[in-house]
């Protein structure tokens, strides 16, 4: 499992950084967390490309719970964050 912190534990966001993931895993390694992504909780995501592909599944998943923020937008750094808020 890759190295998620914990880097703001007051408004509960685990920070995962997928340029340290092999990349043929980084997609199923995305998806498992939003899938355990407990409500009022957000993941930010840090990427070398857009994470867009990931944003569709998020939506999917939860629907209207998800909320997708960007936070930086490349060229090379891409940074997202995807929280999940009570309905």
């Amino acid at each position: 499992m890759p190295d998620v912190r914990d880097q703001n534990p007051v408004n509960n966001e685990a920070i995962l950084d997928v340029r340290t993931i092999e990349p043929q895993r980084r997609h199923d390694t995305v998806r498992r967390l939003i899938d355990r992504l407990p409500e009022d909780a957000s993941l930010q995501l840090i990427s070398d490309h857009s994470p867009q592909p990931i944003r569709g599944y998020f939506e999917m998943v939860h629907g209207d719970q998800a909320q997708w923020h960007d936070l930086e937008q490349g060229p090379t750094v891409w940074r997202v964050r995807l929280t999940r808020t009570a309905l």
